[in-house]
């Protein structure tokens, strides 16, 4: 988002409530047709209903997990993952991640796109010198990694 007169407000409602800005603050501000966040949101009920209803399924999918191994060995796992390849079109879908993890082409787009998100951390959090190590550690693996994906 880079409207101005977006940004403007925002600022304003955060300004105006201490330097937090809320959602809440955000969908109050936004209720006056007059606002220009007014057009950012769905007011018709039931459509806002259903959008959140399949926000919930996302969610749902996002955190959903199964343990792997044995006793203190066990480790959270995703059960399901999303590739970018599925967020085309008029909707996003999920696959298995053991279904991806199991097929090569599944595998290296799942790949791909944890290695831009890897680049959206590092740009996000660039200005953190905590994180130099991490994200310097992320560039030696994004560098194999892209190599290994093109190469593949």
């Amino acid at each position: 988002m880079q409207n101005p007169e977006i940004i403007a407000e925002l600022r304003r409602i955060a300004e105006a409530n201490g330097g937090q800005l809320r959602p809440s603050d955000i969908v109050k501000a936004a209720r006056a047709a007059s606002s220009p966040l007014h057009s950012q949101f769905e007011w018709d009920d039931s459509e806002a209903a259903e959008q959140y209803r399949i926000w919930q399924a996302r969610q749902l999918l996002r955190v959903t997990v199964e343990y792997i191994g044995e006793g203190d060995e066990a480790v959270p796992v995703r059960v399901f993952v999303s590739l970018s390849t599925d967020r085309r079109g008029d909707g996003s879908g999920y696959r298995v991640t053991t279904a991806v993890m199991s097929d090569p082409d599944y595998r290296r787009q799942l790949l791909a796109d944890a290695l831009e998100e890897m680049k959206r951390f590092e740009k996000k959090y660039a200005d953190l010198k905590e994180l130099a190590a991490v994200i310097a550690a992320m560039r030696r693996v994004g560098g194999k990694g892209r190599r290994k994906a093109t190469a593949a």
